[in-house]
């Protein structure tokens, strides 16, 4: 798939939603057709089940963090196992320090997918080291910066001067002549989600289906 494919696909999913997830990259996709897609799009009134309702706060989380069903289900499990009594605000906060998603945060990318790119080509550094890998779920204290070619390219020097997102409250960030870096000083939890969200319903989900 091209660009202008994989463009339209990206806005496709957010215009079925209903929301633009930031995660996916460029803004726009409501701003001309706000409506689902399809012939009748603009037509459709359904009212929507419980499980619709449940299916679509899931699905945010699946398409703005690129990730796949299974993955995410071990996440859920992983945030289950740390903490059973409130496993949601676990669970986003797994999914906000994995380091594709830092990189984004940061402005180094201007979606997670590119972002997951920089990642595994080997063009990010985490407390001084080559990381290759985009699910990393980072400690607090990781600090991250691009590799000096990197922090180069013209797509990175583009994100960064217009990110798509403002850097969240628990990274911060150093600014310096040469490169920047941010630092991950705090856990994140569900206020941190750029999206309209909500957590419940996402657990009742899973609880339906023995996750």
């Amino acid at each position: 798939m091209n660009k202008l494919g994989a463009r339209k696909k990206r806005f496709k999913i957010q215009r079925a939603l209903g929301l633009e997830l930031p995660g996916l990259g460029k803004a726009g996709a409501l701003e001309k057709r706000n409506y689902p897609p399809g012939q009748h799009g603009k037509n459709v009134r359904r009212k929507v089940s419980a499980y619709g309702q449940q299916l679509r706060e899931k699905q945010k989380l699946l398409f703005h963090y690129a990730i796949r069903e299974e993955q995410l289900r071990r996440f859920v499990r992983h945030a289950q196992r740390a903490q059973s009594s409130d496993w949601m605000s676990s669970l986003i906060s797994l999914l906000e320090r994995r380091l594709d998603n830092v990189v984004f945060r940061l402005g180094y990318a201007r979606s997670i997918l590119s972002a997951r790119q920089l990642v595994s080509h080997g063009h990010v550094m985490v407390n001084g080291r080559k990381q290759t890998i985009g699910s990393m779920v980072l400690p607090i204290g990781a600090k991250v910066h691009l590799t000096p070619s990197a922090n180069q390219f013209e797509s990175t020097r583009l994100s960064r001067s217009s990110p798509r997102l403002a850097p969240p409250s628990y990274l911060v960030v150093e600014v310096t002549d040469t490169n920047d870096s941010g630092t991950l000083i705090s856990y994140p939890n569900s206020e941190h989600v750029p999206f309209e969200f909500k957590p419940s319903l996402v657990a009742e989900y899973y609880a339906k289906r023995g996750v």
